[in-house]
Parts: C-alpha cells; sequence; structure tokens
C-alpha cells in the first residue's frame, strides 16, 4: 500500500479491460473512530487484507460504479461486520451480493462531514459515484477519467497516446460514446470542480499529484465547452 495522506493510501492490482492492461485501484480512507472505507476494492489477497485491517476496522465496503463491483464479495466474505454500498444498478445486476445501502448524491451519515460525493448523471453505463475526501483534498474517482503513464504496458502506452489522453487525467472515448444526457452529466461534473481539489486519485492509471483540476476541465471541454483557462 501507498500512504498518501494520514488518512489515505491506495493500493493497485492488475486488470485487463478490452484486451488492455490496465490496472486497478483500490482506496483506503481512515475515518474518526478509526474506521475504515474501501473504496473499489480489487482481490482481497491474504497479504493485502492483514495490511488493511493493521490500519484498523473495515467499516464500510463502496462499490462506486456499475462496473467496479468484482472483488466486493470477497471482502464482506473476510470483513463480514462491513457494510455494502453501492452505485445504483448493482443492487440489480448483482443480486447474489447483500447491499446494504445504494449510493446517491448525498454522503452516507457513517462518512458524511469526511467524504462528500457526487452522483454522476447522464452516464448510466457506470452510474459512477465521486467522492472528495476533505481532510487531504482529494477527489477518489474511478472510470471518470484515466491517467495511463510510463509505467503502464507498451501496448496500453500506445493506445492512449492515439486516442491523444496519454500522460494526462482525461476521459476516454467511452464517456463520449455512452453519455445519454450531456446536460445532466455537465451539472454533475460542474458540481465536481466546486470542490478544491488538488490532487485526484483514479482507479486506472497514475495518482494525480499536480494540475489536476485543468486536466479534469481539458479532458472534458467537448463537453464543458471551455478551457482550463476559461
Amino acid at each position: 500500500m501507498q500512504q498518501i495522506h494520514s488518512d489515505l493510501w491506495v493500493t493497485d492490482s492488475p486488470l485487463r479491460f478490452l484486451g488492455l492492461e490496465v490496472g486497478a485501484r483500490m482506496t483506503i480512507v481512515r475515518l474518526p473512530g478509526p474506521k475504515l472505507l474501501l473504496h473499489s476494492p480489487i482481490t482481497a489477497t491474504p497479504d493485502l487484507v492483514q495490511e488493511v485491517k493493521a490500519l484498523g476496522p473495515v467499516a464500510y465496503v463502496v462499490a462506486p460504479n456499475r462496473l467496479h463491483h468484482l472483488f466486493v464479495d470477497e471482502w464482506q466474505r473476510v470483513c463480514p461486520d462491513a457494510l455494502l454500498y453501492a452505485a445504483p444498478g448493482l443492487d440489480t445486476k448483482r443480486a447474489d451480493l447483500v447491499i446494504d445501502g445504494v449510493l446517491g448524491d448525498e454522503p452516507e451519515p457513517g462518512w458524511k462531514g469526511v467524504v462528500d460525493q457526487v452522483l454522476v448523471d447522464g452516464f448510466p453505463f457506470a452510474n459512477e459515484v465521486v467522492f472528495f475526501h476533505r481532510p487531504s483534498a482529494t477527489l477518489i474517482a474511478t472510470d471518470l477519467a484515466f491517467k495511463i503513464g510510463a509505467s503502464s504496458p507498451p501496448l496500453t502506452r500506445l493506445v492512449f497516446r492515439l486516442a491523444g489522453t496519454f500522460g494526462r487525467l482525461s476521459p476516454t472515448l467511452l464517456e463520449r460514446l455512452l453519455v445519454r444526457d450531456k446536460a445532466a452529466f455537465r451539472r454533475s461534473l460542474t458540481r465536481i470542480l466546486e470542490w478544491p481539489f488538488e490532487r485526484v486519485v483514479v482507479a486506472h492509471g497514475e495518482v494525480s499529484e499536480q494540475g489536476s483540476r485543468e486536466e479534469l476541465v481539458r479532458g472534458y471541454s467537448w463537453l464543458l465547452g471551455k478551457g482550463p483557462s476559461t
């Protein structure tokens, strides 16, 4: 695990999507108590479970969109007291899971005041919920954007270079193609950009430490209709 703030850690694992190795990232948030929130869980290996439990008891497991759910059942087994909160649609897509709550546009009582959230409307393919960790000024997203850099495999780097998004925080072609309501998506993105974030943690690629807001605005200029300086 990599600690990026006194109460925030990330840990990665391999993951292929559409034939490309894009990796996957879980974010661990330590809430007051202390208790832990696991965002977008990766596979629960014995070593990782031991490391996580050394930080504190896992109180919440969060599946933040309709795609990031593959390993939540593993964490439910090793953390049976944790509550599972899932993005809208996962309660029907994964009827096998015991889901304690469906994520919405307002933070849950268990993390309210520390972590804020916005449900991204207009993109039902993902139904992503984006989070903001106030103490570290960190935006925590999954597929809202990627940041594929030099550490990725050659084929992945090539594809993202051809797409014009290599080495910077940016959405992929999927967002352009699968957004069903641009006005609703724009409203959600505008709310996200109102948060005073400095760092962006994405599920695929590198953690963005500098210039994150400007890169995100530039990546979504096709939707926002403006560049980072306007």
